[in-house]
């Protein structure tokens, strides 16, 4: 296929929140509360991503303090409290970090996600350096895509590619992002491909194919005569008397 899909750097936020690895629990909280996030990425002294803290990571903590056997702690308590003062981010954080380049497809970030139960992944490039973060709502942005765009890409960019032949255009309707073709094609093994190649266009729901082959021509028996044509009399005619009336 022609067409170049979305990849991660094309939707990532790049302006986002990281954290030193020194960075302690309750500035952790902070940030994460001004910043409206879940989780961010802990960097080292170099700017390389070495983990990640999520609210999960902090209520773990929490959830070991308040634990503790009886008078083990006791006084202050949250995120003010001496103890959790001391905690930083390169204690709490989940390492190592799960991550994505920018130039990942946006289906290879997606299934990273679903196969480690995460919302959000850092996107560094080949050195580990932070360039951004994709979330499960950056994927889902490319569905936002013009139902006309999308059409005009299958039309231009796949397509003529496989059928240059066809001695009809095939027809691409797309409502909601789910794409019907329809008409007729000279190579009926490229139908599949077709529906393959549609699918993986960025924005397309669902792929719904009513392709069909050229119209089948009747197998003419060749022991037949031609339509039109009168077979040759065999055998001698018979020919009436001159005078006679036939009756």
């Amino acid at each position: 296929m022609t067409g170049t899909p979305h990849v991660v750097s094309d939707v990532m936020t790049q302006t986002v929140l990281a954290l030193r690895h020194g960075a302690a629990f309750k500035d952790i909280v902070k940030a994460l509360q001004r910043w409206q996030v879940s989780a961010a990425p802990v960097l080292d002294d170099d700017g390389r991503v070495v983990g990640v803290v999520s609210e999960a990571d902090l209520l773990h903590k929490e959830e070991a303090r308040t634990a503790a056997p009886a008078g083990y702690g006791q006084g202050r308590s949250g995120p003010d409290s001496p103890e959790s003062a001391s905690v930083t981010a390169a204690a709490l954080m989940t390492t190592p970090a799960i991550t994505v380049r920018p130039e990942a497809p946006l289906p290879e970030a997606a299934r990273t996600m679903a196969r480690h139960g995460v919302k959000r992944l850092p996107v560094v490039d080949a050195d580990g350096l932070l360039q951004g973060v994709v979330s499960r709502a950056d994927l889902l942005k490319v569905f936002l895509r013009g139902d006309e765009d999308i059409a005009e890409e299958i039309r231009r960019q796949i397509l003529p590619h496989l059928f240059p032949d066809s001695a009809e255009p095939v027809r691409v309707l797309v409502r909601d992002g789910v794409v019907t073709l329809t008409g007729r094609v000279p190579d009926t093994a490229l139908i599949p491909v077709a529906v393959g190649w549609v699918r993986g266009v960025d924005g397309v729901v669902a792929v719904e194919c009513a392709l069909a082959g050229p119209p089948r021509r009747p197998d003419l028996d060749p022991d037949l005569p031609d339509a039109g044509r009168v077979p040759p009399h065999r055998g001698r005619a018979h020919r009436l008397p001159e005078g006679s009336g036939g009756s």
